[in-house]
């Protein structure tokens, strides 16, 4: 969960960045900021739980996508470019943590034909009325 939660203040860093670091003005890497940025952050919060983490995952094609941006996009700004690329690096990098697994959830419609699945598991657990 660390690895997300410094991937969110990431995300929120990324839309910040042009204003601290000034530049602002090229409406090219500030636009790009401002839409990776709040999409790198709400992946970022939604993988926090063990249930959804694998929404991490989702935030690798951004990280690269930032790698890749100032090229694309044709930065004239050294700053921004480096911004980017390390961002980048680093989303990727905090993406690819797993996090620690505590428990079980559901395991799909094959989970129904198991032989000791989750859902025998706890209806041997609740009490009967």
């Amino acid at each position: 969960m660390w690895a997300q939660i410094i991937n969110a203040f990431l995300g929120i860093w990324l839309m910040a960045s042009p204003a601290i670091l000034g530049f602002s003005d090229d409406k090219t890497i500030s636009d790009n900021a401002h839409i990776i940025g709040p999409v790198v952050a709400t992946f970022a919060v939604i993988a926090w739980w063990e249930a959804t983490r694998v929404v991490r995952l989702y935030n690798i094609p951004l990280g690269l996508w930032l790698i890749l941006a100032p090229w694309v996009l044709g930065y004239n700004e050294t700053t921004a470019i480096a911004n980017d690329m390390l961002v980048g690096a680093a989303i990727v990098g905090l993406s690819l943590v797993k996090g620690k697994i505590e428990d079980s959830y559901g395991g799909g419609w094959s989970g129904l034909w198991k032989k000791d699945s989750l859902h025998a598991r706890e209806a041997r657990r609740q009490p009967r009325v």
